[in-house]
């Protein structure tokens, strides 16, 4: 019997195409699958388990041929519509009311043959790094004992626990590679305007954009076209880019650990054996990059919060929101976002590539965050992404690739950068990689609190 859960997207469309499985049969294993591990994982706010084999049946009943995402179980982040679901971004200030429409994503996921299994876990109003929250917390598959990250942590866990092939999710201030990069995924935060938006009340002043989380490169640029409308683009042939080596922290004060900073060495190392240019280079990132990223983080969050009950929000959203009204009317001219792409562009114009470590250290532990001080969470989301906002200022595309592990076992992972309209070659790029450098796709959960690796993946 041939086992569908823990496959490629990629497969499975093929196979579904093929006739040599049914929707049905798909979605049906994968939903065991959920069943079976998401109590221990907390990747799904939602599971829509009837609806999801329907619309399989419904798929299965139409003609697959041309279908990119034929069968393919797809989940999706708890604050994009999905038709007939509500959509609570993690809180208990957002009205339980069903969607009548599905986001333009979403649909377009769907036009091109994937089933919608559920609506995953974020933190409240997808503000932090950890997800966790009243509706649940998401922990690593790598290691249970760790937070996925945020905030698209449950769809990250949902896709390296192998629930989903696929995920979709979005990244205002990293919330795409944050939980990549902890769970051992590839994630691309598209440019912006390249994939439609719509997220929250602006999307945190154009900063947030929506993009893939998968277990290959493959499927992340398979995705990636359906999100954008692109039509299938191929695989480019191989060129020769200038890549820039950075292991220094774009925020002052927030060290790099060794593990990170390794990672991204012997990834540029590997990239250079390749025949790459690639020479050592730090951005030109300004003294005041801190206090704008603090700026547009918590002004973002004071508009989305701002039909909201207060009192029914957790105390680290207020202090956030609050702070945040401060900065809104500045953060709306832009200046400061035009500034930091007239000091970077220099930069792009002389590299292809920017490769930086993902993360500045390991994730924090899956703990109850949001019934903890602003103060805390502030300086352990800090700690340990730094390396993420400035591309979400510039509005520029970047994306996390797994790259080794971390001495406990957990995946390890480096950032790609480029400047606008480059999304093709970062994900050429990191195809390079993970044929120098494979990485194990999926975890297998441990009967303990923490989980290993999967070998056979």
């Amino acid at each position: 019997m041939t086992t569908w859960a823990g496959r490629t997207a990629t497969e499975i469309a093929v196979a579904v195409r093929e006739g040599r499985v049914t929707p049905r049969e798909v979605v049906a294993e994968h939903l065991e699958r959920i069943d079976r591990l998401d109590h221990r994982v907390g990747a799904f706010r939602r599971v829509r388990a009837e609806a999801a084999l329907a619309e399989a049946d419904a798929l299965g009943a139409r003609d697959l041929d041309g279908l990119p995402l034929a069968g393919v179980p797809v989940a999706v982040k708890d604050n994009l519509a999905v038709r007939g679901e509500a959509h609570r971004d993690g809180s208990a200030a957002t009205p339980d009311t069903r969607a009548d429409e599905d986001h333009v994503t979403v649909a377009r996921l769907r036009a091109a043959g994937a089933v919608v299994v559920g609506l995953t876990n974020v933190p409240e109003l997808c503000v932090f790094g950890t997800t966790d929250g009243v509706h649940g917390t998401a922990r690593n598959p790598w290691d249970l004992s760790r937070t996925a990250g945020g905030s698209s942590g449950g769809s990250a866990a949902a896709v390296a626990a192998g629930m989903t092939p696929v995920a979709l999710g979005n990244d205002g201030m990293g919330s795409l590679r944050i939980p990549a990069a902890h769970c051992g995924l590839v994630a691309l935060k598209p440019g912006h305007g390249v994939v439609p938006a719509g997220i929250g009340h602006g999307d945190w002043f154009g900063m947030s954009e929506n993009g893939p989380l998968a277990t290959t490169v493959e499927d992340a640029r398979l995705m990636f076209g359906v999100l954008a409308d692109t039509g299938q683009v191929p695989p480019p042939e191989p060129a020769t880019r200038t890549i820039a080596v950075s292991v220094r922290s774009p925020l002052a004060g927030v060290p790099v650990t060794r593990p990170y900073t390794t990672a991204a060495r012997r990834a540029a190392a590997l990239l250079a054996e390749a025949g790459h240019r690639v020479r050592r280079a730090d951005p030109p990132y300004p003294v005041w990059l801190s206090t704008t990223s603090l700026a547009h983080w918590t002004a973002g969050t004071a508009v989305d919060a701002e039909d909201l009950d207060p009192r029914r929000l957790t105390r680290r959203t207020r202090v956030h929101a609050a702070l945040g009204r401060h900065f809104v009317t500045g953060v709306r001219t832009g200046v400061r976002r035009e500034q930091l792409r007239t000091r970077l562009a220099p930069f792009f114009a002389e590299h292809d590539v920017l490769l930086t470590p993902a993360l500045a250290r390991r994730g924090p532990a899956a703990a109850p965050w949001h019934e903890r001080g602003w103060l805390r969470n502030m300086a352990v989301n800090t700690a340990c992404s730094p390396m993420t906002p400035p591309w979400n200022l510039t509005g520029w595309p970047a994306m996390t690739v797994p790259f080794g592990t971390l001495p406990g076992g957990a995946p390890c992972a480096v950032q790609l950068v480029g400047r606008p309209g480059s999304e093709q070659a970062l994900l050429d790029v990191a195809g390079q990689l993970e044929v120098l450098h494979p990485w194990r796709r999926t975890a297998r959960l441990a009967q303990g609190p923490a989980s290993g690796p999967d070998r056979d993946a």
